[in-house]
Parts: structure tokens; C-alpha cells; sequence
């Protein structure tokens, strides 16, 4: 054998080496787009269902959105027709209450009846408080002091 052969023979068994190894490789590619696309497909199967609930959903939360929007203008005529009402109230009878309030109260002092109500206990007097830091005049230190 001469050196050229021994050469091919060399060449030749390290491209078998690199087409093994090619071949390995390409087998576990088709292995992976295999798994890929069964993965891709279960998806898919998964995905529509999904889709339609979250339609639904969608749908339904629409509806309440528009059921809601109706009680909140409902709301909002409520408020206002009481607002209208009670500034009618306040108009019609607040006047006139005042104005025999006020007479009332003439009446009890004209009579000297004071602001005491029939059966009440006449107030006592009124208490000092003392406030922190505040110095006591001179006249009464000595009182408190005896």
C-alpha cells in the first residue's frame, strides 16, 4: 500500500465519521420538528376552546357592563329628582319654620322664661380649665396659696 491509498483510505473513513454523525443529527431534527409539531397541534386543540370561553366571557361581562350603566343613569335621576325635592322642601317650609322658631323664642323670653326649658335643671357654674404653660395672675396665686 502506498501513501496515496492509505491517504483515500483515511479520507474515506473520516467522511462515513462525518456522514454518521450527520445522519444522527438529522434523525434528532426530524425527532424535534416531530415533537414540534404534535406540541403546535395540542395547542391548537386547546387554544380554540379557550378562545370561545373567553369569548363568552367577553360577551357576558358586556352585558353586565350595559346593565350597570342603566342603574348608574338610574342612580343619577334618583339623585336628582331628590335634590330637586329637597330644595323645594327647603324652600316651601324652611322660611316659615324659621320665622316661628324665632317667634317662639321671643315668646319665652317675653314671658322670662329665659333659655331654660319647663322642668330643667338651672347650669352650673362654669368650670377653669387649665391650659399647660399659662401663668395664674398674681391675685389668685396667693389665694391658692393660703
Amino acid at each position: 500500500m502506498s501513501g496515496v491509498e492509505v491517504a483515500g483510505i483515511i479520507v474515506a473513513v473520516f467522511w462515513a465519521i462525518l456522514i454518521s454523525f450527520l445522519a444522527v443529527a438529522l434523525v434528532r431534527l426530524a425527532q424535534v420538528l416531530r415533537a414540534t409539531t404534535k406540541l403546535v397541534a395540542e395547542v391548537t386543540d386547546q387554544a380554540v376552546p379557550l378562545l370561545a370561553e373567553a369569548s363568552s366571557t367577553v360577551r357576558s361581562a358586556r352585558t353586565q357592563l350595559d346593565r350597570v350603566d342603566a342603574i348608574a343613569s338610574d342612580v343619577q335621576e334618583v339623585t336628582s329628582n331628590a335634590s330637586a325635592l329637597s330644595s323645594t322642601v327647603a324652600t316651601a317650609f324652611g322660611g316659615p319654620l324659621v320665622k316661628v322658631a324665632a317667634f317662639g323664642y321671643g315668646v319665652r323670653k317675653a314671658l322670662g322664661k329665659g333659655d331654660a326649658a319647663p322642668g330643667s335643671v338651672p347650669p352650673k357654674a362654669s368650670r377653669r380649665t387649665v391650659i399647660v404653660g399659662r401663668t395664674v395672675p398674681a391675685a389668685r396665686r396667693r389665694k391658692q396659696k393660703d
